[in-house]
């Protein structure tokens, strides 16, 4: 029996999921970064400085316009959407005569307020990962991600009806923003959070077909066993029956089907998720190369160094200098 080691078990000892262990494993929150309350007829433009950015729509509705996307993207009441790799986008909304009152984001906290039930109201932000997140998150998603907030999408995978568990989740951010009760800052960065997994959620409950890779895996029913084996087990050395057998299909339908959803073979699948899980060990511990290698399943340690750099690009040890010195880098930038 493979035995995970302590530094590629999570760090709370409940049942995971393997969703719950890639939002972990990249480090991925979700940030209020503004918003706007406005009447009349109205338009805004914006520069999007993250990879990641996303919006909520409160009350009302909007007409949203990014680079790279030709049609306009109809934001209503209790949608979400996520930008990604965009360079700019603009919206605008609102009825009226005459030329349109241009809106601003402003700071979080300042952001709402409201005059009259009729005004269009939205918040916005953006997802932070490491450098992990690149590659699953941003890799993972369609350049523009729009969830509705109206609709039934439900799902076993994704647990219900999650366009009404968007709207309410909404709600109550918009809530804790505009009360200022005590606690707030807290409660704005928690349902931040939920925000983010109700959207993948509901992203994966409404999409006709999800792109390739990781996200489809996961959300895919017949292959949700085997991907947990090899998620709970990464250096157990799998045999393609062995994981077929788990997902009650034959070797060959098995890794037709790993292929066709997840973009690469199943034991392709299993090396990335082993030097992913290696990373976020020498990055946040001293674990030394030579276990860590051992644990993932490679034969020796120049086998693992060997695939770690064909993937990341450098030498374990070279990456962990690499990243301290980012986040040295970073933590020295921050004003005391």
């Amino acid at each position: 029996m493979v035995v995970r080691p302590h530094f590629l078990r999570d760090s709370s000892d409940m049942p995971t999921d393997q969703l719950s262990e890639v939002l972990r494993l990249v480090e991925a929150r979700s940030a209020i970064g503004g918003g706007f309350a406005v009447g009349g007829k109205w338009t805004a433009r914006f520069e999007v400085e993250f990879p990641l950015k996303f919006m909520a729509m409160v009350r009302g509705s909007a007409v949203l316009r990014t680079n790279g996307i030709v049609a306009p993207i109809e934001l209503r009441m209790g949608d979400v959407v996520v930008l990604n790799s965009r360079g700019w986008g603009t919206l605008s909304g609102g009825q009226g005569d005459g030329l349109a009152a241009e809106v601003t984001m402003t700071e979080a906290n300042m952001f709402l307020s409201v005059d009259g039930r009729d005004d269009d109201v939205l918040i916005g932000g953006h997802i932070e990962f490491n450098r992990v997140g690149t590659e699953l998150l941003v890799a993972a998603l369609p350049p523009v991600v729009h969830v509705r907030g109206t609709g039934t999408g439900a799902s076993e995978a994704t647990g219900g009806n999650t366009a009404a568990q968007l709207h309410e989740l909404i709600k109550r951010l918009y809530d804790e923003v505009v009360e200022d009760r005590i606690g707030a800052g807290f409660a704005i960065n928690q349902h931040s959070q939920l925000l983010l997994l109700a959207a993948l959620r509901a992203y994966i409950s409404q999409a006709d077909e999800l792109p390739a890779g990781w996200l489809r895996v996961l959300a895919d029913e017949r292959l949700r066993p085997a991907v947990r084996l090899m998620h709970a087990e990464p250096g157990k050395p799998w045999r393609l029956d062995e994981l077929a057998r788990a997902a009650a299909m034959s070797r060959t339908s098995f890794a037709e089907r790993f292929r066709a959803v997840a973009g690469v073979p199943p034991l392709t699948y299993l090396n990335r998720w082993r030097l992913l899980l290696a990373q976020r060990a020498l990055r946040d511990g001293d674990t030394r190369v030579g276990p860590l290698a051992v644990e993932l399943g490679y034969t020796s340690e120049s086998a693992f160094s060997n695939a770690f750099k064909r993937e990341v690009g450098v030498s374990p040890l070279r990456y962990r200098s690499r990243v301290r010195d980012e986040l040295s880098g970073r933590t020295e930038s921050v004003p005391v």
